[in-house]
């Protein structure tokens, strides 16, 4: 159980909450990830207002400005992503100029994603707010844990399916 003398944890608790921690959930590892995560895509979301993004078309964004060519498919599996959204996504980024679609070369029955101009600039812009907004985000954490917490994310998000 966690302990909520620690001032750290009831500086952070919100609203009267922070006797919930010492509940079973306060020390759930899927709870923990998600709770996190919440307010990481918060923080990051409101980083990407501006610019008219939000992480999920930011996403499909930036792995298209890297120039890797992603099919619809490939990005589907890789955001764990229904096909239907990618299709919203890409119609998203479509409209406001950001991105393309083309036909793959290998395979013109394919479309790929790729960035217009206008959506590299913009881009490069958002970039750096949700650089900062993860740096504020995470704050409590030193830089070195922050690159220990990427690395064992990565690891974990690698994976193709949880252990059944």
């Amino acid at each position: 159980m966690r302990n909520t003398t620690s001032s750290t944890m009831t500086d952070r608790a919100d609203g009267g909450v922070s006797r919930l921690w010492n509940t079973v959930v306060g020390n759930d590892t899927a709870f923990l990830l998600a709770r996190a995560n919440a307010l990481s895509l918060s923080a990051a979301n409101a980083a990407l207002e501006p610019y008219g993004l939000k992480v999920r078309s930011y996403s499909v964004l930036a792995i298209a400005v890297e120039g890797v060519r992603p099919t619809q498919r490939e990005l589907s599996d890789f955001l764990r992503l229904d096909p239907s959204q990618i299709v919203s996504l890409i119609d998203e980024l479509e409209n406001a100029g950001l991105a393309t679609r083309e036909p793959a070369q290998n395979d013109r029955r394919v479309n790929v994603v790729a960035p217009t101009e206008q959506g590299r600039k913009v881009f490069r812009h958002a970039r750096e707010a949700t650089q900062r907004a993860e740096r504020e985000c995470f704050a409590a954490l030193d830089a070195r844990d922050r690159a220990r917490l990427k690395a064992m994310l990565s690891t974990l998000s690698a994976l193709d399916s949880a252990p059944g």
